[in-house]
């Protein structure tokens, strides 16, 4: 049987990213070191699976000043496995980290510049060919012109950034697909989405975004991990998506239109994750939803603590909103009644506005005519 050459392709694992936007400081920190025990893992799982290169597409640090620990990990892990060949292409969030200011890098370590530079993974009757540049916001159009490739090799190109059409001045670069069209390309292997995103560039190859290695936030939910390639010696090429994170993010969307308590809220939150059934180990943020009675009693703080304990982290979000139905005030001779109508007739004010307004001015009210009564 014919040996394959196998390529991981990831980008964005943003090591050493704070992590504290909802954790706690001690989550936060704990959260951090996963992170980069996955990108460990990730070097592991090539090892032992004849991987013979990793495509770095981008932005492997989250900021420039990293810590030494991050450093030295990910600099003993490159080290420590010589028989696996690392193409680091930066992002722009690798923009002046001290990755490399250890003196000399590990032999095994490829990094490219802001002109073209080509390296050969594998000789013989096709070549396999990594062809890479970092660039700027502003080039991008001329660094396409000015890739030329052997149309005979198996090639793959490596860019970070923003894949559009009209290029913007958005930090991480623009790349023009239609650019790299024709130019002799098989696998275009990009970084900076978030998510894994695969389709055909031409005739020819095919362009892949393998997403983040882990989520970090409640905007990267889903499956995270990396894209294994296996290419023959006649320049066959499969690509597979690899689930990979140690966690994954979930957003529940649960309507409590119905709902006048907070137990039946629980009831309702209950139900819905019973039905999705989320392993505990699991991130999850709770949207509340709907229209609600202005009635409505919500303790929010309460949720959060009675779900507490049951996944790694659960935040709850209230994005319900009132149901206004005023009929049975507004026109009551009453002092609730002329509330109603004075802020239903305020000038510059939302209706949501209104509708907290007066609901929380006639619960308001009530309790001071409970104390009078």
């Amino acid at each position: 049987m014919e040996r394959k050459v196998k390529i991981i392709h990831c980008a964005d694992l943003h090591l050493d990213s704070r992590m504290t936007t909802h954790l706690t400081k001690e989550k936060a920190k704990e959260r951090k070191a996963e992170i980069l025990k996955t990108f460990l893992n990730m070097v592991e799982y090539a090892e032992e699976n004849q991987v013979r290169a990793i495509l770095i597409a981008g932005d492997l640090f989250d900021v420039g000043n990293i810590s030494a620990v991050a450093r030295n990990t990910v600099y003993n892990a490159v080290k420590e496995h010589p028989g696996i060949q690392f193409f680091y292409l930066r992002g722009n969030h690798d923009e002046g980290n001290s990755f490399l200011q250890t003196g000399e890098h590990p032999e095994n370590l490829r990094l490219f510049s802001d002109s073209w530079c080509s390296y050969v993974l594998e000789e013989g009757e096709k070549r396999i060919v990594i062809t890479a540049v970092e660039q700027d916001t502003v080039h991008t159009r001329s660094i396409a012109d000015s890739l030329t490739l052997r149309t005979e090799d198996f090639n793959i190109v490596m860019l970070h950034g923003q894949d559009r059409e009209h290029e913007t001045k958005e930090m991480g670069g623009n790349i023009s697909l239609r650019s790299f069209r024709n130019k002799g390309i098989d696998y275009l292997a990009l970084g900076h989405i978030h998510s894994y995103k695969r389709d055909r560039l031409d005739a020819r190859g095919r362009y892949c975004y393998p997403g983040c290695l882990e989520g970090r936030g409640f905007d990267e939910c889903g499956e995270h991990g990396f894209v294994l390639l296996e290419i023959d010696g006649e320049g066959s090429c499969t690509d597979h998506f690899i689930p990979f994170a140690s966690r994954k993010l979930y957003t529940l969307h649960v309507d409590i239109s119905e709902c006048m308590t907070t137990p039946m809220i629980g009831q309702c939150i209950q139900e819905v994750l019973d039905r999705e059934g989320y392993a505990p180990e699991s991130m999850v943020k709770i949207q509340l939803e709907g229209r609600v009675d202005m009635e409505c009693e919500k303790d929010i703080s309460y949720l959060e603590k009675w779900l507490e304990g049951r996944y790694y982290f659960l935040k709850i979000k209230d994005n319900s909103r009132i149901k206004a139905d005023y009929s049975q005030y507004a026109k009551a001779a009453s002092l609730k009644g002329e509330f109603v109508r004075t802020v239903m007739d305020a000038e510059g004010v939302g209706e949501e506005e209104k509708a907290w307004i007066i609901k929380y001015g006639i619960w308001a009210l009530a309790e001071e005519m409970e104390r009078d009564g």
